[in-house]
């Protein structure tokens, strides 16, 4: 908890997330679960994670150069507002006598490209307002946040989301609405480097830098095999259906989530751990056989334990590709890097989502979650395999970034 005492900012951008998020997740659940009932198809609802793909991956980089030569604040305020306008659109689109399938997905794009060019900004934000031996601390209080959001607001999502689709996406409108108001009273911090401008040789500097550090592409390999093979969440109405439990499909989107905190709240023993390759690479195979067990089981209460054993297990392996970010990237590269850093963790879910829904159609839900947990365990050995030195990092004798000043 220190951060938040010590840091007026950090405060800031943390209680703002924390409310977004709750909107967020409630849309989540809402709009798969509203793709279902328009189409029933296992494949429209797992193309709304394609649609997100390509934005995702020029704006994440767009936003990456955006946060080292702009005023980070500025950046977040509009992108903030621009996804309040996405989930007024889905809750008018809702209202409509026939609700429209093309504008759920065209919402979809847009608001992953605001996303997209935000998250690098709060990122790098949060390295300069936090001091660097409070980062780990950071890291487990973000990892709080997302882990509090998830548990709370799918439930609620599912519940409105089944009683109102209209009121679910209003109450996502209600916590963009909050979430600007605190965001306004952020201060900004000055550029470092006056002189850079937003350019193509800008963002291939911060890939070359990347590419470069085999412990940073170790983290961004990984986790992209992971959730590329074994996310599931675009099955969630449907495996819902399959385990006769309609009315709880909020608690398979939480169960991951719960895991998740109880690793977080727990997460002191994370100071021990020098060698973070390797508890990644642990963490991801966790979370490879969680998956594929809960797709094996045949109630929803083992399901729901199997989940939340592979949501702690993902909550160990984003503590520590955090910890590993926060250690060795330089301040001046700390927004494009954050930019590759948007792509390792949201492309990966992106296309596990288009992937589950391909397989649940050759071969059914329980056999698309469960082959998708497998064939996670066998990419992140091959990618460990691949990168000993990311396998063998050691956080005493890592390179560290120069200290930098602001962080006060």
């Amino acid at each position: 908890m220190s951060p938040l005492r010590r840091y007026r900012g950090y405060r800031l951008l943390f209680a703002s997330g924390s409310i977004s998020m709750l909107g967020s997740f409630i849309t989540m659940v809402a709009v798969p679960l509203q793709l279902k009932l328009l189409t029933g198809s296992y494949v429209v609802v797992g193309l709304v994670g394609a649609v997100e793909f390509i934005p995702i991956i020029v704006f994440g980089l767009l936003g990456g150069a955006i946060a080292d030569v702009l005023d980070r604040r500025r950046v977040i305020l509009s992108t903030e507002a621009a996804q309040l306008a996405c989930s007024g659109v889905l809750m008018a689109n809702s209202l409509l006598p026939d609700p429209q399938v093309w504008v759920i997905f065209v919402v979809a794009a847009v608001a992953a490209s605001a996303n997209s060019i935000q998250r690098p900004s709060t990122d790098a934000m949060q390295a300069r307002l936090v001091e660097p031996a409070d980062q780990p601390a950071a890291a487990a209080m973000i990892g709080l946040q997302h882990s509090g959001g998830a548990i709370l607001s799918p439930a609620l999502g599912g519940l409105l989301a089944a009683w109102s689709l209209p009121v679910a996406y209003g109450v996502d409108v209600a916590s963009f609405l909050v979430s600007l108001a605190l965001l306004v009273r952020l201060e900004s911090l000055p550029v470092l480097d006056h002189t850079a401008r937003v350019s193509l040789a800008g963002i291939a500097e911060g890939a070359r830098f990347a590419l470069s550090r085999p412990v940073l592409l170790g983290t961004y390999v990984v986790d992209i095999a992971a959730m590329a093979f074994a996310m599931p969440e675009a099955l969630y109405p449907f495996f819902a259906d399959r385990l006769h439990s309609p009315g709880l499909l909020g608690l398979l989107y939480s169960a991951g989530a719960v895991g998740a905190a109880l690793v977080t709240l727990t997460s002191g023993w994370t100071r021990r751990v020098r060698r973070h390759g390797r508890a990644i690479v642990l963490a991801a195979l966790g979370w490879g056989a969680g998956i594929s067990l809960a797709g094996a089981m045949p109630g929803i209460g083992l399901v729901l334990v199997w989940l939340a054993v592979a949501g702690g297990a993902d909550m160990i392996s984003g503590i520590f590709r955090s910890t590993i970010w926060n250690q060795t990237i330089p301040d001046h590269l700390r927004g494009r890097l954050a930019g590759i850093e948007l792509l390792s963790y949201s492309t990966g879910p992106t296309l596990g989502n288009a992937r589950a829904g391909f397989m649940a159609r050759l071969g059914g839900v329980r056999f698309s979650i469960t082959a998708g947990g497998l064939l996670c365990i066998a990419a992140v050995l091959g990618a460990a395999a691949a990168l000993p030195r990311f396998r063998h990092y050691d956080a005493d004798s890592a390179d560290r970034p120069l200290p930098v000043g602001g962080a006060t």
